[in-house]
């Protein structure tokens, strides 16, 4: 899966708070919402590229296009933290969380909250 840039990312957060489609309309509006001003022709070449690299398709409805993520939020964030774990960790996911807690990053809190989940087998509490 390729990459998203960060202005493509923002499309891709916008579909995505959508429930995973949208129209160009809903995304101006959504990024007017956000404080992001851009024209007409950046977000279509954003679109396009995002179309470009697998990550968005198009379908006509009526005169206009609906925008759809091919994936979801969590496929794209598994495979980017992969990506990122393996070229800066060499795969060692002890060390980014060292580095998590080192930094402060990562409160007594969250460890207890992380903790909790792997006992719970990766199951979130109620």
């Amino acid at each position: 899966m390729q990459q998203a840039s960060d202005s493509e990312l923002e499309l891709l957060k916008v579909i995505w708070e959508n429930g995973g489609n949208a129209l160009y309309a809903q995304i101006t509006a959504a990024l007017e919402e956000k404080g992001i001003i851009w024209t007409k022709n950046t977000i279509i070449t954003l679109l396009s590229r995002l179309m470009d690299k697998k990550l968005l398709k198009a379908s006509k409805m009526g005169h206009r296009n609906k925008y759809t993520a091919i994936v979801s939020e969590e496929e794209y964030q598994s495979t980017q933290t992969e990506c990122f774990l393996n070229k800066i960790y060499e795969g060692n996911a002890k060390g980014l969380v060292s580095t998590l807690i080192q930094k402060e990053w990562l409160s007594a809190e969250d460890y207890e909250e992380l903790k909790q989940f792997w006992q719970n087998g990766g199951e979130a509490d109620e």
